[in-house]
């Protein structure tokens, strides 16, 4: 069984919470690319104000959650989703279904082998 966390470690973390739900520029989400608690980190990647250079940060993050976050963000760029895309069928889970459905969503096709079609021309 885990250790309770002490009403101070309770209050730090709730006070994290509220800073990764306010951060409005590169510079405020910078400790969260860090912070110990994974649902802090997707807190971060769920602002609306994380730019696409912050959600890049976070497509590299080790929890999937993270980056199905990063995969439905509006303002995650197109490069970016497609990097959480995996070539290998095996390696295929929830983060690479997220960011299929948001780029099927923007008009991208894709052929039998699960991954984006060549643009043609």
């Amino acid at each position: 069984m885990g250790k309770r966390k002490t009403p101070e470690e309770r209050a730090a973390e709730e006070a994290r919470y509220i800073l990764a739900q306010g951060a409005c520029t590169d510079d405020e989400f910078e400790p969260f690319f860090t912070d110990s608690h994974q649902a802090i980190r997707n807190t971060a990647a769920m602002n609306p104000d994380a730019s696409p250079a912050v959600l890049a940060r976070f497509a590299q993050d080790r929890f999937w959650s993270v980056r199905v976050a990063v995969a439905e963000h509006p303002s995650t760029s197109r490069e970016t989703v497609l990097g959480l895309l995996e070539e290998s069928p095996a390696r295929r889970g929830v983060v690479h279904h997220a960011a299929r459905e948001r780029l099927e969503r923007e008009g991208v096709k894709f052929g039998e082998d699960g991954l984006p079609e060549a643009a043609a021309g």
